[in-house]
């Protein structure tokens, strides 16, 4: 069944599919392990609903890219965190499971990361942020068409702004037109002048 799910969704570039039925938690275990050798195929649960996608090479480029940028500011501003990559998020009892492309603690551990960052080449599905409701992650980063979107979370649904509230001081736009800079080199070098100038 792997095989065929992977030939189905495709192994180049970014693919998505979403299983056209309910299944319960015991169906989605059973399916998780089936795929779990399968490498670059993510599977994500959310109220019956299962989606598989595939991690093609765009997708890995900016999500790392990202990240190293991430981490470049928390060291150079003395921000204390745990890079926790994309460590599954699951709670059968909220009937949820899914990987985050990268995911933060910020400070100390906590029950479920305060920074989570999902990366989305082709369309996403229409209830991206609802798996992170249901977990009450903070603030959660979308990168998608070469921009990046910011939500936090309020009191039960979660709120687009235009800077990050964790990181208030982090501009957006540098970081959004370092990661799109061609030489990583100068890209750094662009972050960190960048960044010690606030």
């Amino acid at each position: 069944m792997t095989a065929q799910l992977l030939e189905e969704i495709g192994t180049l570039g970014e693919q998505r599919l979403l299983l056209p039925s309910y299944y319960s938690w015991e169906q989605f275990e059973a399916l998780e392990s089936l795929i779990a050798d399968a490498s670059g195929l993510r599977i994500t649960y959310l109220d019956g609903w299962i989606e598989f996608m595939t991690l093609g090479e765009a997708h890995e480029e900016i999500k790392s890219i990202l990240a190293i940028f991430i981490a470049l500011y928390f060291f150079e501003k003395g921000i204390n965190f745990i890079p926790v990559g994309s460590a599954t998020r699951r709670d059968k009892t909220k009937d949820v499971s899914f990987e985050p492309d990268e995911s933060y603690y910020i400070g100390e551990k906590k029950e479920h990361p305060d920074l989570a960052v999902e990366v989305t080449i082709t369309s996403g599905s229409t209830n991206k942020l609802a798996k992170y409701l249901r977990l009450r992650i903070p603030e959660v980063w979308f990168w998608e068409n070469n921009r990046l979107d910011v939500y936090r979370l309020r009191e039960d649904n979660y709120e687009q702004v235009s800077r990050s509230e964790l990181l208030p001081e982090l501009d957006l736009e540098l970081l959004v037109r370092c990661v799109l800079m061609p030489s990583r080199i100068e890209a750094r070098t662009e972050f960190l002048k960048g960044i010690r100038q606030q």
